[in-house]
């Protein structure tokens, strides 16, 4: 009886954690959701790390997706693509997280990330989207994969770097294809 009133006040004395496990392949969506603690062959960073390296230079490319015009609007109809807020400096490499890549998508990555390196595959790059986004573990698994060795993974994301630098975002700019 002791041992069960000591479990239970420590069940609700400890917050829990939910464990995600890195998946074998890419995750498909829903996108917005827990993430894993790891990303095999990345280095993983918090928001006080992003700061320091975005100090010394290291590019930060973002993968969050471009809003598409809706299809089948009333001719006539004025649409104006929403924007999209970043971290001062970053490459948007929009739509390149995704589960599976279009052709156009992942040459967009493939010369997203050749630039943002110099072609130097082992210069350090940071990855991130928004806060529990898969679409830059996709990313970031993908750039491994091709190669990269100085991967960072920033799943805090945009909101992980305004709470750790008090900066704004910027408007981004995306990357055409």
């Amino acid at each position: 009886m002791i041992l069960r009133a000591a479990a239970l006040l420590l069940a609700f004395a400890l917050p829990a954690t939910a464990q995600v496990p890195e998946p074998a392949g890419f995750r498909g969506p829903p996108y917005s959701a827990p993430v894993p603690a790891t990303l095999a062959g990345a280095t993983v960073i918090d928001g006080k790390q992003a700061v320091a390296m975005h100090a010394r230079g290291v590019m930060f490319i973002d993968v969050y997706p471009r809003t598409r015009k809706p299809q089948g609007l009333p001719q006539g109809t004025i649409w104006r693509e929403s924007r999209h807020q970043t971290i001062p400096g970053a490459l948007w490499l929009w739509d390149t997280g995704y589960e599976r890549l279009a052709d156009a998508e992942q040459a967009r990555l493939a010369a997203g990330l050749q630039q943002a390196s110099s072609g130097d595959r082992a210069a350090p790059l940071v990855i991130f989207c928004r806060a529990d986004c898969w679409q830059s573990w996709n990313a970031g698994k993908r750039a491994v994969a091709m190669g990269y060795t100085g991967v960072h993974w920033f799943p805090g994301g945009t909101e992980a770097w305004q709470a750790a630098s008090g900066d704004d975002l910027v408007d981004a700019d995306p990357v055409q294809p």
